[in-house]
């Protein structure tokens, strides 16, 4: 009988830092995190998506002068604190690709494709994402946060360039939606399509890149202006040029991943394994065998 508590102890310690191991991040935007209010909101939205103990995640705080950082030379817009509002999560025991949710009745622009292909421009083809607001935002502040929640749960700061060159991306993939009047997943297709065959070619030519832009848009039905294309094709080429830079957040990404799947697996045969020994000191207990 003693043994058998030993072992359940043993088992309860060694379960715990397992459970609270890296991987899992939660980013509030200052003016959430300043209004209690508002920050339950989310974390009451946070937890509806996840069966995590939110208590466990590493958290931080995103801050305007962060936002602007990145923003600035891309749209040129100067956020104020009260204005940072977006949160999210970040799961890295998702092993199954990646999957992004958009709190749609807050977020009210950029959708979880748009999303997935500004992440892919920073090397993240993995994990659990879950973006919201308290109030309604447009979506593209929340990359920053979302790209700090990866670099939290990967202790790993990813490049400047690729934060740039995927921040650029998805506020442009926004701009084109709103001048083209297109579906914001059908514009995120176009944008995947072009990123797809750009890569298979290993191309950063903008000249080139904007040929596979006007031939994949006429495919898709898309009219884009010449402008819109030369812009998209800057783009790309940017996101192509980063790369380079983005070996060692990948490979602490894939590290990672391995190593937070891999636990949880073990989580969960300990967990089973003391279900069983407490049902069975239990039976001892009542005299039943």
């Amino acid at each position: 009988m003693k043994k058998l508590m030993v072992t359940v102890l043993i088992l309860v310690v060694i379960a715990a830092p397992i459970y609270g191991s890296s991987g899992f991040s939660i980013t509030y935007g200052e003016a959430t995190n300043a209004n209690s209010q508002w920050k339950n909101s989310v974390i009451s939205y946070f937890q509806s998506q996840t069966d995590k103990d939110l208590k466990e995640a590493n958290v931080k705080i995103i801050t305007a002068s962060e936002v602007n950082t990145i923003s600035q030379s891309i749209t040129g817009l100067n956020y104020t604190p009260d204005k940072i509002v977006s949160c999210a999560l970040v799961d890295l025991s998702y092993d199954q690709g990646i999957k992004i949710i958009v709190d749609k009745s807050k977020i009210t622009v950029v959708t979880p494709k748009m999303y997935a292909n500004a992440l892919k421009s920073t090397g993240i083809e993995n994990g659990f994402v879950v973006v919201t607001s308290p109030v309604p935002a447009s979506g593209e502040s929340a990359l920053t946060g979302v790209l700090k929640s990866y670099e939290v749960a990967v202790g790993e700061t990813i490049p400047e360039d690729a934060k740039k060159a995927a921040t650029e991306e998805l506020y442009l993939q926004t701009q084109v939606v709103n001048q083209t009047g297109q579906n914001p997943d059908k514009i995120a297709d176009l944008f995947e399509k072009v990123k797809k065959e750009v890569e298979s070619e290993n191309l950063q030519d903008p000249s080139q890149i904007k040929v596979i832009i006007i031939n994949i848009a006429t495919d898709m039905n898309i009219n884009l202006t010449d402008t819109q294309s030369q812009q998209i094709a800057d783009s790309i080429s940017n996101t192509q040029k980063a790369q380079g830079n983005l070996t060692e957040f990948k490979q602490k990404l894939q590290d990672v991943t391995q190593q937070v799947s891999g636990s949880q697996g073990i989580l969960d045969q300990i967990m089973e394994y003391l279900r069983w020994a407490f049902d069975y000191i239990n039976s001892l207990i009542s005299g039943k065998t």
